[in-house]
């Protein structure tokens, strides 16, 4: 299982959000700590790091796996729209 540890503008996202979509990608993100590349998950082309996103709702969550240290850091959480910018 991994450690997971969100980005200072991931954190002020989930405040600005409803109680049930933030259980919603909670759940989500918790599921992602026991398997960090389930069958949905794509990686983020044209990026230097191997960053990854998986879909919830109209909602992307943004996300790296760091294997020396366990953790998965995550480090954007955005609508469709405004997740690649």
């Amino acid at each position: 299982m991994f450690e997971v540890e969100f980005s200072s503008a991931s954190r002020k996202f989930l405040k600005r959000l409803d109680k049930e979509l933030v259980r919603r990608l909670i759940e989500k993100i918790e599921k992602l700590s026991i398997d960090p590349f389930p069958s949905d998950v794509k990686r983020i082309v044209n990026r230097k790091e191997k960053i990854f996103r998986i879909r919830v709702g109209d909602y992307r969550i943004q996300y790296v796996v760091i294997h020396e240290k366990n953790l998965l850091f995550v480090s954007d959480i955005d609508k469709r729209e405004g997740a690649y910018d």
